[in-house]
């Protein structure tokens, strides 16, 4: 099985992801760590990506795509979770073709929803709590940053929801629900025991 999870900054995509290796199986691709191995791995590829990242440029989409097919040729998991892949309408339609390619789909689209004044002052409580105990912080973990993320975020994935939801892969959880509700949340998306009805309500 394959899935895509969507959701803003802090809203809990890793930590789920996280979960799903560990009780599912999946292998968790994120963009940002894949690159980072690439880099490291010595590879052709991890030369191309290398010169790129070193350059200070953004690497291109055909990379990524690249990165994947490896991935997705070493096998061997129950499914993989994609993210912070596909962020726009190009990277869906390279992503589907790649899938397709490979004799693969993709099975769900999940993005975890939150309430935006919620989120932010979670974040900013959560980073505040942090620095008193002397603990390690984002520098972005302020409102002002936390907004413009969100901004940026919305604006960037509005296309993918529609898209998604035209192929009947989109659905919704509550992100600002317990870590445990969400977890069973998609767990029952996952399973098909949630009607996709409810699940676009």
């Amino acid at each position: 099985m394959n899935i895509i999870l969507l959701g803003p900054p802090g809203a809990g995509k890793g930590t789920q992801a996280s979960k799903l290796v560990e009780t599912r199986g999946m292998v968790q691709l994120s963009t940002g760590d894949m690159l980072r191995e690439a880099k490291a791995s010595g590879t052709e590829m991890g030369k191309r990506v290398a010169e790129v990242m070193d350059r200070g440029d953004l690497v291109t989409d055909e990379i990524v795509i690249g990165l994947i097919r490896e991935k997705l040729e070493a096998g061997g998991s129950a499914g993989f979770i994609f993210d912070g892949f596909p962020r726009t309408l190009k990277q869906a339609d390279a992503l589907g073709e790649l899938l397709e390619d490979m004799g693969q789909k993709l099975d769900h689209v999940i993005e975890l929803r939150v309430e935006d004044e919620a989120l932010v002052h979670r974040i900013v409580n959560r980073a505040e709590e942090a620095r008193a105990a002397g603990q390690p912080v984002r520098a972005d973990d302020n409102e002002d940053s936390l907004r413009t993320r969100l901004a940026a975020y919305y604006k960037m994935t509005s296309p993918l929801v529609g898209y998604y939801y035209a192929k009947g892969l989109y659905c919704r959880v509550d992100g600002m629900a317990q870590m445990e509700a969400v977890q069973a949340e998609i767990g029952q998306v996952l399973d098909g025991t949630r009607a996709m009805a409810d699940a676009d309500a």
